[in-house]
């Protein structure tokens, strides 16, 4: 339903130069309402551009109107009432090479991330989280924040430092993250790739549940 939701609002051309993210964010529930009627639940801002490209989601940002030559990200997680999509993709408006480029890296280093998830039943956060770095150094750009990810279930808006690393795909992460959590069921990660350029003007996010892709 996200990525039905994300691909419409592409073709409809919801973002675009000119718009304020708030009102982008609005149109994008409007669209879901009428794509999945009650089981739409938008709330919060669900679009960030420019200079709020390079912050996570959550922290609420004052309006900005969104530039010819933006990044802009789309963040959709809370756009389903009955469960969080943990989703989240990146549009460029304009021509620059660069911006063009990080939208192509993204899914790119997610699918790579994937297939080292699947592919590796011991594979710690830590282990992940290095790849992630790994490949990102690789291309030129830099990861954003201090991990790639969550385990379902858990606030990435709070204050992850306060929880448990192994919540988290990140460098402090020891335990694999294919195992069974409390309650016996199989343990499922919302993967992220947070990418920023070298100079800090602009950043991109990808998200997925990567066992669903």
């Amino acid at each position: 339903m996200a990525e039905a939701l994300f691909a419409g609002c592409a073709a409809r051309g919801l973002v675009a130069p000119g718009r304020s993210e708030r009102e982008a964010s609005d149109r994008i529930g409007d669209l879901a309402r009428e794509l999945f009627g009650p089981a739409a639940r938008p709330t919060g801002p669900l679009v960030r551009s420019g200079p709020h490209t390079l912050l996570p989601y959550g922290p609420e940002t004052p309006d900005r109107v969104i530039g010819e030559d933006d990044v802009v990200v789309a963040e959709l997680g809370s756009v389903l009432a009955a469960s969080g999509a943990g989703f989240a993709s990146t549009l460029v408006l304009g021509e620059d090479p660069d911006k063009h480029r990080l939208a192509l890296d993204l899914p790119r280093m997610f699918t790579a991330c994937r297939e080292a998830l699947l592919a590796d039943a011991r594979i710690t956060g830590g282990r992940l989280h290095a790849e992630v770095l790994a490949l990102a150094a690789e291309s030129g750009w830099t990861v954003a924040g201090w991990h790639c990810g969550h385990l379902a279930g858990a606030d990435p808006a709070a204050d992850g430092r306060a929880a448990p690393p192994d919540a988290y795909i990140c460098a402090e992460n020891d335990r694999p993250l294919r195992r069974t959590v409390e309650g016996g069921w199989q343990a499922h990660w919302l993967l992220e790739v947070h990418l920023v350029d070298g100079s800090g003007a602009f950043g991109g996010s990808y998200k997925r549940l990567p066992d669903l892709v």
